[in-house]
């Protein structure tokens, strides 16, 4: 019950804050979408390392490292912490100076001036929302197998069904409104608010919640002692191919559309230095904790005799919330529980911004026309469609679950698979309209028929001749964007003069 409550206050904080955010709003869509590109240095990187630490970060590595070991931490986070900040460097500063320039808002916007079409919007919409669905699904599924282990026994009498356990569709339900709430309030200026306060709530409850349960079961060097033996090797739970192949993983981040708008934010180029320095420090104290309370889980005891602490057969998505629930006290609990939550609305709430800033610019205004929707209609028509998104994905949440770290993983795989069409954009002027098409469809094409060939992530050891899907998917979108390219016209000089000549 106490960690239910305080985790009520902590919903009640942010509902004031995006209060508070939303009396700044100034009413119009520039500002609801990009902040009037007014953010500075802090509040950019505590809104992009936000996004970025979803609950696949903090609820599906510690099950990941419980299921498989030390390993996870080689899969993601080790090449995470450089190769997200090379792509802000390589990809979200020179966006963030055509956005500027231009008055681009989102991805597609972008991509139709660059390649000198107005359909290709109508194909990478839908691809990049349906991407955008298991990110947000993974987000809600993180959030409500926390809140079930932390507070199992707590209600027998209201949640029978679920040992007494918040079930995890009302953890869903409620996150959803709350989110919903404050970005309704001020749009991406109340997301990078609830970030930057959220980042920080995280971080401090991941530590808090890493000390206390080393404590708990005797410190590191107790803990550590228990781990299962056969998890601390790499041998067995990963092999070359699948190390190398993962590292492509993180170059999702130069296509994720919420990170895009993001970029966009920013007052100035000099807004970027600080996440280009944290952002790798901030990755390894984030997941090197939860790394390895996963890792402890697989043979941590209770304190109380020889009785496991995680029960046989129990869940990945659950461990973490088990962990917190049975080795901490009910207040530090309630406030580690508030802060894994955190980083789940911390990612939600840019994703849901981002939905409704593309179906407005990239379907409505750009199908019927600026000039037939005022202010007001574009704000509205943002916040209609992020609602339905909503919606979609919550009902998703009542089927049958997923793994929170494979489902994250299918997800960043098919953006990561779309990066050769953002980094040709860029940098080669060869790149025509043609390949853009050919290699849109031909990575979406080869995700698709990679995910239903694992039964839709339900796999969790799927590959392709040891590789992960990632490989082929990328490598299809790479060389038919440049093979077509090779053999198609390029671009004109108008378009090559606006995209690759610096401005002064």
């Amino acid at each position: 019950m106490t960690q239910t409550i305080i985790v009520i206050i902590y919903l009640v904080l942010l509902l004031g804050l995006g209060y508070l955010s939303g009396r700044l709003f100034r009413g119009n869509s520039n500002d609801f979408f990009v902040a009037s590109r007014s953010i500075g240095p802090v509040v950019l990187f505590m809104s992009i390392f936000g996004t970025t630490m979803t609950a696949f970060a903090m609820v599906g590595s510690t099950g990941e490292s419980f299921r498989v070991g030390v390993a996870t931490y080689g899969k993601i986070a080790s090449s995470s912490a450089l190769i997200h900040s090379a792509c802000f460097f390589m990809v979200g500063l020179p966006l963030w100076a055509l956005g500027k320039r231009n008055g681009f808002h989102t991805q597609i916007e972008f991509f139709r001036s660059r390649f000198e079409s107005r359909k290709i919007g109508y194909l990478l919409f839908p691809i990049l929302v349906g991407l955008i669905i298991p990110y947000l699904l993974v987000g809600l599924m993180g959030a409500g197998s926390v809140m079930q282990g932390v507070t199992r026994g707590a209600f027998p009498d209201l949640f029978s069904s679920t040992g007494g356990a918040v079930p995890p569709w009302l953890t869903a339900l409620v996150i959803s409104c709350v989110v919903l709430y404050y970005i309704f309030a001020g749009g991406v200026r109340s997301a990078a608010w609830a970030n930057t306060f959220q980042t920080v709530v995280f971080i401090i409850m991941g530590f808090i919640a890493f000390v206390t349960i080393s404590s708990k079961l005797g410190g590191m060097q107790v803990a550590s002692s228990m781990i299962d033996t056969a998890k601390t090797v790499r041998s067995g739970n990963i092999t070359e191919l699948q190390f190398f192949s993962y590292c492509l993983i993180p170059l999702s981040v130069g296509m994720f559309p919420h990170l895009f708008q993001n970029c966009l934010t920013a007052k100035s180029a000099r807004s970027f230095k600080l996440t280009l320095i944290a952002h790798p420090l901030a990755i390894m104290l984030t997941w090197i904790p939860c790394i390895l309370i996963g890792l402890w889980a697989t043979g941590a005891v209770m304190p109380d005799g020889g009785t496991p602490v995680i029960p046989e057969g129990a869940s990945p998505n659950a461990v973490l919330g088990m962990m917190v629930g049975k080795l901490t006290t009910p207040i530090i609990g309630g406030l580690v529980t508030a802060g894994i939550l955190a980083a789940v609305m911390s990612s939600l709430d840019s994703q849901f911004v981002a939905v409704g800033t593309m179906f407005t610019k990239d379907i409505v205004v750009h199908g019927f026309g600026a000039d037939r929707f005022s202010e007001k209609q574009l704000v509205m028509l943002a916040r209609g469609f992020i609602c339905f998104i909503v919606l979609v994905t919550y009902l998703f949440t009542l089927v049958e679950p997923r793994q929170v770290f494979s489902l994250g993983i299918w997800c960043f795989s098919g953006f990561a698979g779309l990066f050769p069409l953002v980094f040709a954009s860029i940098y080669w002027k060869r790149a025509t309209k043609a390949g853009a098409y050919a290699g849109v469809i031909g990575g979406a094409l080869m995700w698709l028929v990679l995910f239903q060939a694992s039964g839709f992530g339900a796999d969790k050891e799927y590959s392709i001749g040891g590789t992960m899907p990632v490989v082929p998917i990328f490598f299809t979108c790479a060389i038919a964007l440049v093979v077509v390219s090779l053999f198609t016209s390029a671009p004109s000089q108008t378009t090559l003069d606006k995209f690759f000549t610096k401005k002064s």
